[in-house]
């Protein structure tokens, strides 16, 4: 029998089998391995998606109170910002605007001056600071009720070292000294004139000492000095026990609208505005005219003929700072610039910042600086005045030993003057007087000449300088309309 082709011994056969056999089991271990991979990445996002859950269903409470808590904080603060008097309440109290026959054209230059301004003007919102981590309103006026009943203080003797000022005039020459020929009107050189006399400097050093009658130059020295006024409007201002006053010489600003105003000032209050015949005629040539009975709104517009200075700045020192001169029946006044719109009650305003705190005058502190000597640095950088003017005032104030403190009886020596709120004293009209005299003989620039008058002076204590939120809650700044145009010599 013949032997077989291949021999008994079938390994090669037997290894064959188990390689294909290995192959396919390691196929099939991938391919598992594969499917677990891919089924853990799904089982991670389904665990993801049920931790949210839980997390949601655990803390929702917690969820839904915090955007409470913060709305409730927001609104809190939103009153905590309400004005002590309701805007509303106040609005329907303020006496409307007498309607003249263009009202229409004073509605549209509000509209305009509104546009210009950034939406500025008209505003009655208070301004508010923190104290004690507290919001506060700054100007902390009486609630409305007992504004309505305020009654003006009538003082007939003053208390002080002052009881009488005696204004020196042409008709009192024997206090001119030495032999003086008095300037004429916008006399190159010197800016004292006839409105002002000629002030020597040895009357000026006198006009420092206190005395029980002061004797001193103060405007309005001769007839023919000029800033006159109508008869018809002098017996008006002679009628003002109280008085808001402005101006706008040169054609500069225009005329804003006091607001905020309750009915029981109107009837005690007047406003007046001191304009010159280049105001009046780019007023009119925007249609804004003055009615028949003198008024444009609340104002009374004085036309002033004949100024008295060429520096149109120098010229409105005369309403701002001798309105004592001009009102003299006043017992009372408030000076509001003409780049502002007061916004305030004026007899609510005269019991903040004088009667609740027995001050005699209330002026602002300055918002930037706090030194005269700073103060002449940043009038010369910014062109205020020139650097021979500013050397000669600041020399001379070195000179009596103004020292260069940046606090004066506990407040900056600084302030800002754009409004000014006074009681018509013997003491306060002899101040007003001196600050006037110094701005005549040296730079317009009248916070510079302000602390040293008052350090001066030191007798004049009873003085609110009050921070600047107050004065930014006293008015709407609108800034300058257009530059003023000086007088011709």
């Amino acid at each position: 029998m013949a032997s077989p082709i291949f021999p008994s011994n079938i390994s090669s056969l037997s290894i064959s089998v188990a390689d294909d056999d290995d192959s396919d089991e390691l196929s099939r271990m991938r391919t598992r391995v594969r499917r677990k991979r891919k089924k853990h990445h799904h089982r991670v996002k389904n665990e993801l998606s049920q931790r949210i859950i839980r997390f949601v269903l655990k803390y929702w409470t917690l969820l839904i109170f915090l955007p409470a808590a913060g709305l409730l904080i927001y609104e809190a603060s939103k009153i905590g910002r309400k004005p002590s008097l309701d805007d509303a309440k106040v609005s329907e109290q303020v006496v409307e605007v007498r309607k003249p026959s263009f009202q229409a054209d004073l509605n549209k230059n509000i509209d305009d001056n509104n546009n210009k301004s950034g939406g500025n003007l008209n505003r009655l919102d208070p301004v508010t600071h923190i104290v004690g981590g507290v919001r506060e309103r700054c100007l902390n006026l009486l609630p409305y009720e007992e504004l309505q009943h305020l009654d003006i203080p009538n003082h007939d003797e003053f208390s002080g070292p002052v009881k009488n000022v005696v204004y020196i005039s042409e008709k009192d020459t024997r206090h001119i000294g030495g032999n003086i020929t008095l300037s004429g009107q916008r006399t190159e050189g010197t800016r004292f004139n006839l409105f002002t006399g000629h002030q020597t400097f040895d009357q000026r050093e006198r006009s420092f000492k206190v005395n029980e009658t002061a004797k001193l130059h103060c405007g309005f020295y001769s007839e023919n000095g000029g800033f006159k006024i109508s008869d018809e409007d002098r017996s008006y201002m002679q009628t003002c026990k109280v008085v808001v006053s402005t101006c706008a010489f040169g054609g500069g600003d225009d005329l804003h609208q006091p607001i905020g105003m309750l009915e029981a000032s109107h009837e005690k209050v007047c406003y007046v505005a001191f304009w010159d015949y280049i105001t009046l005629a780019a007023q009119e040539s925007q249609e804004h005219r003055i009615g028949e009975d003198h008024f444009i709104g609340k104002w009374r517009v004085v036309v002033v003929r004949d100024l008295p200075f060429a520096d149109q700045r120098l010229n409105g020192k005369i309403p701002k700072m001798l309105g004592h001169r001009l009102f003299p029946q006043a017992k009372y006044s408030i000076w509001v610039d003409s780049k502002s719109q007061f916004r305030r009650d004026p007899l609510g305003v005269l019991e903040a910042l004088l009667w609740r705190s027995n001050s005699v005058l209330a002026i602002s502190e300055h918002g930037a600086r706090s030194s005269v000597y700073d103060e002449a640095k940043a009038v010369v950088k910014k062109h205020k005045a020139t650097p021979e003017e500013v050397e000669v005032q600041i020399t001379q104030y070195r000179h009596d030993g103004l020292p260069e403190d940046k606090r004066l009886y506990g407040k900056k020596a600084l302030n800002e003057a754009s409004i000014i709120v006074r009681e018509h004293t013997p003491l306060t009209n002899l101040f007003m007087c001196l600050w006037f005299n110094e701005v005549v003989r040296f730079t317009s620039r009248d916070q510079m000449s302000f602390p040293y008058v008052l350090w001066r002076l030191k007798v004049l204590k009873d003085i609110h300088r009050f921070p600047v939120c107050i004065r930014k809650d006293l008015v709407n700044s609108m800034g300058h309309v257009r530059k003023a145009k000086p007088l011709i010599s």
